[in-house]
C-alpha cells in the first residue's frame, strides 16, 4: 500500500472521528446538514486484478460512469493489481470504510458474509443467459440483506463467465474424470465437488500451478478462460473442457458508511453507475471470451465444447454439495436459487 494513500486515509479517518464526536449519533442526512455538503467527494476503488481483465474493466467503467454522472463532484481514485492488498484485505478495508468500493469474486467475501457461498453451488446454470437472469432477480435482492449487517453493500453482480477445466486428458464423459489430479482453490465446497465427480482435487497456490502442470504433479486445473489465457497455463495442457461447473461471479461492493454520507443525488449516481457498469462488464466477458478461445485454438490446445450429457451427469453426482450448502447457509436460500433457475429456464424455453 503506497505511503501517500495511507497518509490520506489516516487524515480522512481522523477528520471522521472529529466530526463524529461533534455530531454524535446523527443520521447520515442530519450529519450532512450539520457538516455541510462538499463541492467534491474523493472516493476510492480497488481490485486485486490487472486493469486488462474483466475485473479491472468493471472497476474502471464504474469509476468513469460515476465521475461523469456526478458532473465532476465525485473523483474516484483507482487501485488495481493488488496495490492495496489482496481480495480479503480489500474487502475488510471496504467493511471498515477505508476504501469505498471493491470489484472481486464472492469467494473472499464468504468470511464476512457466509451466504455468499451460494455461488459455490456446482453445475447450477446451463448457460450464461440463465445465470444472468437469476442474478438480476430476487436472489441478489435477498443476498443484499445479508451484506448490510456486515457493513457491506452489494451494488451489482457481473461475471467472468464460467469456470472451465483444462486438462492433459480428454474428458467427454463422467468416467473420464476418475482419479484425475486437478488443482483447486482452498475452498471446501469446490474440493467436495471435484471429489463427488470422481476427481482427485489438489489445493495449490495459484503461483505454483504452471510449474505443477509442467512437472506433472497435477493433471488439470479449473478457472475462467480469461485466467487460463492470461496465465498461459493452456501451454501446458492438451485440452480445455467447457464443463461450465461454477459461475465466476464479479461483485461490486461498497461501503454503506461512505455511500450514505453522500448527498442523495450523488448516491443515486452510485447506484445508476453500478447498474450500467455491470451490463458493460458482462458484454466485455462475452467479447473477450471468444477471443481468448481463439488464442487457445491457435496454440494447438483442443477445445472440448459444452456437453449437456456430461453436465447433467456431473450435476447428479454433485447433489451432496448442494445439501452441504443447505446446512451451511440455510435451505431457504438454496431453494430460492433452485426455483429462480427453474423459472429462468422456463422463460427461455429450455424446459
Amino acid at each position: 500500500m503506497n505511503k501517500f494513500f495511507i497518509k490520506k486515509i489516516s487524515l480522512i479517518l481522523m477528520l471522521t472521528c472529529v466530526l463524529t464526536s461533534l455530531t454524535g449519533c446523527l443520521s447520515s442526512e442530519e450529519r450532512r446538514k450539520e457538516t455541510g455538503e462538499r463541492d467534491v467527494y474523493e472516493l476510492y476503488i480497488a481490485c486485486d486484478s490487472q486493469e486488462d481483465t474483466v475485473t479491472g474493466i468493471f472497476m474502471n467503467t464504474f469509476a468513469d460512469i460515476l465521475e461523469e454522472k456526478s458532473k465532476g463532484r465525485i473523483i474516484v481514485n483507482r487501485y488495481p493489481n493488488s496495490q492495496l492488498g489482496g481480495d480479503g484485505e480489500i474487502a475488510e478495508a471496504v467493511q471498515n470504510g477505508n476504501i469505498t468500493f471493491v470489484v472481486q469474486t464472492t469467494a473472499p467475501q464468504v468470511t464476512f458474509v457466509p451466504e455468499a457461498a451460494i455461488f459455490d453451488a456446482p453445475m447450477a446454470f446451463r448457460n450464461l443467459e440463465v445465470a444472468r437472469k437469476v442474478l438480476d432477480g430476487p436472489l441478489t435482492e435477498e443476498l443484499k440483506a445479508f451484506y448490510e449487517p456486515k457493513n457491506l453493500r452489494l451494488l451489482g453482480i457481473a461475471d467472468q463467465g464460467f469456470r472451465v477445466m483444462s486438462s492433459n486428458k480428454n474428458v467427454e464423459q463422467l468416467s473420464d474424470l476418475k482419479g484425475i489430479k486437478i488443482r483447486t482453490m482452498e475452498n471446501p465446497n469446490h474440493i467436495a465437488f471435484w471429489k463427488s465427480v470422481g476427481a482427485n482435487p489438489t489445493p495449490m497456490a495459484w503461483s505454483e500451478v504452471y510449474i505443477g502442470l509442467q512437472q506433472g504433479s497435477i493433471d488439470a486445473q479449473e478457472n475462467p478462460v480469461e485466467t487460463i489465457v492470461a496465465s498461459k497455463v493452456y501451454e501446458q495442457q492438451d485440452y480445455i473442457v467447457e464443463t461450465n461447473h461454477i459461475l465466476h461471479t464479479l461483485t461490486l461492493i461498497g461501503s454503506p458508511n461512505v455511500i450514505d454520507d453522500l448527498p442523495e443525488e450523488l448516491q443515486k449516481c452510485v447506484y445508476e453507475a453500478a447498474d450500467e457498469a455491470k451490463i458493460d462488464a458482462r458484454a466485455q466477458t462475452d467479447e473477450r471470451s471468444a477471443g481468448r478461445l481463439e488464442i487457445v485454438k491457435d496454440s494447438g490446445t483442443t477445445i472440448i465444447p459444452y456437453n449437456e450429457t456430461l453436465f447433467n451427469d456431473m450435476k447428479n453426482s454433485s447433489e451432496s454439495v448442494w445439501t452441504t450448502l443447505e446446512n451451511q447457509i440455510g435451505k431457504e436460500l438454496v431453494d430460492l436459487l433452485r426455483s429462480e433457475i427453474a423459472k429462468a429456464e422456463t422463460e427461455l424455453g429450455m424446459n
